[in-house]
């Protein structure tokens, strides 16, 4: 079909150009191969942006959604790039909106238990430095070490500590944002409490940059816990009767900070990877933390896993070996993904049904001959199943596939979500009406055009 194209691209680029006067516009193939396609699934929907732009400024961004308005752009934004359902890739003529330079920790107030931080700063920069002054910042996601405090507002990240401490939504008190039409809005504050006006900050927690672009972020800090903190692994026979021992510890009010569970084949793949003796003991492996609460809560905990038939139960109060079995924990994925073409998936049920679902996936697994590594953060019910096939195979294999629809099915009729916190991006996109229902998949797509209503922000993600 012929085009008649008001503008070429070198207008529109020269514009861009002008209109970034803090940041820097990229154009280079390099660069934009780089940032326009990241090492996880992709599909058609996706190409090569016309434009990367570095951020360092509200006026940048500003200026970016003025040309994308004026020459109707899609802007797909970034941060630390660390998507796992291809949330920030690029679209084919798009143009890259990245705030990973805009990392500056602008306060951190002791007395107010708040920081505020721009929307670059790593989640465990920002934990590092709260800690100096005696405080932490809670969520955890795996991507600590890597992933931005935006992306994490943006994506609703958890982590290891939820079961305790609440996902990312459980931590921010406000937001600054940039609106499609070029307002920054600020949303929220510094209050612990607030019971003013509809909760704009918490539609925009998870919003996937579909709604704005995120440019200063205010988080609570929490003091660090007195006592010595306390950190063991138990083992069980298999996932189902270690989801009843996570049942039995989470409801007994020792309000434990870690229950992370990791199937068989999990642990035999961090043996591999770590070349550790794990997998001998038991065909599922429990790592928990306890960061109060003295030895009244640890004896709790013990008389538990006694009842609950946990075998070789280990526990430590050395820094040294809590940061090992921390590291063990983290260090999971890329144990799993060695060599091997992976999908790994992000459901959550409430907690009454996660041991129902960790049957299925194990005698789903065993009907379609599909390999499934399954961990995750057990004590809110959030499960990782991770699918493999070799390499050779560059298609996903349909078995994967339907074991991949049947899972979210399942999840679906427990009463549960198909995304717990690694948001939806344009991986899990076509469920929302399975999801939603009709009625509030219709809602999202009005809030949607309310904000953005030419479409400009990381089109095709989250709703579409």
């Amino acid at each position: 079909m012929t085009v008649f194209r008001a503008f070429s691209d070198e207008e529109v680029l020269a514009d861009l150009t002008a209109q970034v006067t803090d940041g820097q516009v990229f154009t280079d193939q390099a660069t934009l191969t780089k940032y326009s396609f990241s090492p996880r699934l992709t599909d058609d929907d996706s190409g090569l942006a016309l434009a990367y732009v570095e951020a360092h400024s509200t006026q940048d961004i500003q200026g970016v959604l003025r040309v994308a308005r004026k020459y109707h752009l899609p802007v797909i934004p970034q941060d630390q790039t660390t998507s796992t359902v291809i949330g920030a890739d690029g679209l084919t003529g798009s143009v890259i909106l990245s705030t990973a330079k805009m990392n500056r920790i602008i306060e951190i107030s002791k007395a107010d238990s708040v920081a505020v931080v721009q929307p670059g700063v790593i989640n465990g920069d920002l934990d590092q430095e709260a800690r100096k002054q005696g405080m932490f910042y809670a969520p955890d996601p795996g991507s600590k070490p890597i992933s931005g405090i935006g992306g994490n507002v943006a994506t609703n990240a958890g982590g290891m500590s939820t079961v305790k401490y609440g996902a990312t939504k459980d931590n921010v008190l406000g937001v600054k944002v940039v609106l499609a039409d070029g307002r920054e809005i600020k949303l929220g504050g510094r209050t612990l409490k607030q019971a003013f006006g509809y909760d704009l900050t918490q539609l925009m927690i998870g919003s996937e940059g579909t709604l704005g672009i995120i440019t200063e972020v205010t988080v609570k800090l929490l003091p660090i816990p007195l006592g010595t903190p306390v950190m063991g692994v138990a083992f069980f026979d298999n996932m189902t009767a270690l989801a009843k021992a996570v049942t039995a510890i989470r409801i007994s009010g020792v309000y434990p900070t870690m229950l992370e569970a990791l199937d068989g084949n999990t642990v035999a793949a961090l043996d591999r990877y770590e070349k550790t003796h794990y997998a001998m003991d038991s065909a599922a492996m429990l790592i928990f933390k306890l960061d109060n609460g003295g030895q009244a809560s640890m004896a709790v905990v013990q008389k538990l896993l006694a009842e609950q038939h946990a075998s070789n139960v280990t526990i430590t109060t050395e820094p040294k070996q809590q940061a090992e079995l921390e590291q063990l924990r983290r260090d999971m994925l890329p144990a799993v993904f060695a060599g091997q073409n992976h999908i790994m998936e992000d459901m959550a049920v409430p907690l009454s049904q996660l041991a129902p679902l960790m049957d299925y996936i194990q005698n789903l697994a065993q009907r379609l001959d599909v390999e499934i590594y399954t961990a995750g953060h057990a004590g809110d019910g959030n499960v990782h199943p991770t699918l493999v096939w070799p390499t050779s195979e560059k298609q996903v294999p349909e078995k994967v596939v339907i074991a991949l629809q049947e899972m979210f099915k399942k999840t679906l009729a427990l009463g549960g979500t198909i995304s717990g916190e690694h948001a939806v991006g344009m991986l899990k996109n076509q469920w929302n009406n399975a999801e939603l229902g009709e009625d509030v998949d219709m809602l999202q797509h009005q809030i949607k055009a309310l904000f953005d209503p030419m479409n400009l922000l990381n089109p095709k993600r989250k709703i579409n």
